[in-house]
């Protein structure tokens, strides 16, 4: 599987090349680290909203913890050794059993840097079938960009790729409790997996939900349409979004979401259709959803970007 969309997308701008990251926060030491129980047994430690030109970037994404019988498994790992750190001890802090399972649900710094935090016996690391080529081809990368993150020199050694792939579908039994996993073809990104808590009904979709902050794209605009309009078909009784606040009325949530991905493709077709330069394109494409959200920066000419390149030739 290639690994091009993470790195092109870095690659768009000198000073933008984070943003297909998306996302930084506070330390996760500046303050008591929240771990919000959102059903029984599910948590959520909700990312903060900050650029990524943020002093303490590792602790912006959403993170979710579901605790079985038998074991806890964590989904998303934080984008820092320190905010995986904090993590541990919350879930620590309220149950006695130890972490079988981390699941990353796709590439993405903020997501997977904290995952060394909970190397040990007994825990396996899971992500999508493409998910630990896509780790090992950006190791580097993440050490120099993210050296803070991974705590100094000889960051690389510290990045830690998932050992259990999912090629379609998988079940992870936590003891009375069965996760369903499920690997997505290329939508926000081209690692994208979600995770169904089947006790609660609760969805835990990565960076195929956004909220609130401007969603970036980082890998077929019309394949995450084609899972967002799935997704908006099945009834469940929560979502929890990469960014921004849980969805308890699903699939409300998403609107805003489809309305911009959306506009960003029908405008795109129109501008490519008029002949429209990428720069002016730029300003003009989606302007009607774009400042309905935070955070847009430098995200959202990325995001016409990508979509030209996708669908200039279609």
């Amino acid at each position: 599987m290639s690994t091009l969309p993470f790195r092109s997308c870095l690659a768009a701008a000198a000073g933008a090349a984070l943003l297909c990251a998306a996302s930084v926060g506070v330390a996760a030491g500046a303050a008591a680290f929240a771990l919000d129980e959102i059903a029984p047994g599910v948590y959520v430690h909700p990312g903060q909203m900050a650029d990524l030109d943020s002093p303490a970037r590792g602790d912006s994404a959403n993170l979710g913890v579901v605790v079985g019988d038998r074991c806890v498994a964590v989904i998303d790992s934080g984008g820092s050794l320190a905010t995986g750190r904090a993590l541990a001890a919350a879930i620590a802090a309220r149950t006695p059993r130890p972490v079988c399972y981390v699941i990353n649900t796709h590439v993405h710094f903020d997501h997977v840097l904290g995952n060394g935090a909970f190397v040990g016996e007994g825990t396996h690391f899971v992500g999508q079938h493409g998910l630990a080529e896509a780790m090992e081809a950006n190791r580097e990368f993440f050490a120099e960009q993210f050296a803070d993150e991974l705590d100094g020199s000889g960051g690389a050694a510290r990045v830690i790729a998932p050992d259990d792939l999912v090629d379609s579908r998988l079940e992870l039994d936590l003891g009375g409790r069965t996760l369903v996993l499920t690997a997505v073809a290329r939508a926000h990104s081209s690692t994208d997996l979600t995770v169904l808590d089947r006790t609660s009904n609760t969805l835990f979709a990565g960076d195929l939900v956004f909220r609130e902050r401007l969603p970036v794209l980082d890998g077929s605009l019309g394949g995450w349409l084609d899972w967002l309009d799935a997704a908006m078909q099945v009834d469940y009784a929560r979502v929890v979004p990469g960014h921004g606040p849980v969805d308890t009325h699903w699939p409300e949530g998403a609107r805003a979401l489809r309305r911009y991905l959306v506009a960003l493709r029908d405008d795109t077709r129109a501008a490519i259709a008029a002949g429209e330069f990428l720069e002016d394109a730029k300003a003009s494409v989606a302007a009607s959803e774009r400042d309905e959200w935070i955070l847009t920066g430098r995200a959202h000419g990325l995001n016409v970007s990508r979509a030209y390149r996708e669908l200039e030739w279609e």
